[in-house]
């Protein structure tokens, strides 16, 4: 039973994860933009979140929809004033820009909010569980995964049936003839990022519903994210999405056997995966 309870605790872990990786697996896997503020962006979101609610009394889910739109019009400024002037087929220039861009990001944070750790106040729901057998399941964290495989459906959607989908994939496959086309890839490249910062808003309310964050948080963020996309495989959404259970089971199921093997059995998952199959799980060769 412990180890279906892993099992059970370990998915709802991986919901998490997959919020954080769907813009990543946007962004890396299909734009080809290696965004190494990913992480910075959803403890800055959480941070204005908590002030958000601090400030005018608001509950998580007023404050989510109040920050989402605000996340969706950070990534499309990103994309416009800094990620378009060093796009293209070399990822270098996106992960230089980017890097400076997290470091600017975790000072600004220091010097607003300073180093302590906050979180949002949830109204008892981050405390709340469900009784199924002899397992307890958080409410939250169902909540979480929910959000999740609706957010994965929707991207998916998104990228295959609609308009804007087969615009975006003609531009990351080939810029030039998608301009031949009438595609203006800048105008696709910045909607793409703000739908992809867009999701982190949902992530930064879950995230600092279920724990704490401070400024210096947003490394772990980033790793997570990048290696449920790599453990999936890019360029698959769903694959993102299967990644992000893959490391939420192994990191739970480490837990189980030691309390600091958690984290490091996610990581050897990871290590394992590149090296056996670099184009991940669920991907193509």
């Amino acid at each position: 039973m412990q180890w279906f309870d892993a099992l059970i605790q370990g998915v709802l872990l991986g919901g998490m994860y997959a919020q954080y990786a769907l813009g990543m697996a946007l962004m890396f896997g299909v734009m080809k933009i290696v965004n190494v503020s990913h992480g910075d962006l959803v403890i800055l979101l959480s941070l204005v979140g908590i002030s958000l609610a601090a400030s005018l009394g608001l509950g998580p889910f007023t404050v989510m929809a109040a920050l989402v739109p605000l996340a969706v019009g950070l990534g499309w400024l990103l994309q416009r004033t800094i990620l378009n002037r060093v796009v293209g087929d070399d990822p270098l220039p996106s992960l230089i820009a980017t890097f400076g861009l997290s470091l600017a990001l975790q000072n600004l944070m220091m010097q607003i909010w300073s180093a302590n750790s906050r979180s949002l106040p949830g109204g008892g729901i981050e405390s709340r569980s469900i009784q199924i057998g002899g397992i307890y399941i958080g409410l939250l964290p169902v909540i979480v995964l929910v959000f999740a495989i609706a957010l994965t459906w929707g991207l998916d959607m998104m990228l295959k049936r609609t308009r804007f989908g087969r615009a975006l994939r003609a531009a990351a496959s080939d810029v030039e003839a998608a301009s031949m086309t009438g595609i203006n890839p800048r105008t696709v490249y910045a909607s793409a990022t703000a739908i992809a910062v867009g999701i982190l808003g949902f992530a930064a309310v879950f995230q600092s519903l279920r724990s704490t964050v401070a400024p210096a948080d947003g490394g772990a963020q980033l790793i997570y994210a990048f290696e449920a996309v790599i453990i999936g495989g890019m360029g698959s959404v769903w694959g993102a999405f299967l990644g992000a259970m893959v490391l939420g089971v192994a990191q739970a199921v480490g837990f189980r056997i030691d309390p600091g093997l958690g984290v490091l059995a996610g990581h050897i998952v990871f290590l394992l995966v590149l090296a056996t199959r670099p184009q991940g799980l669920f991907g193509r060769a």
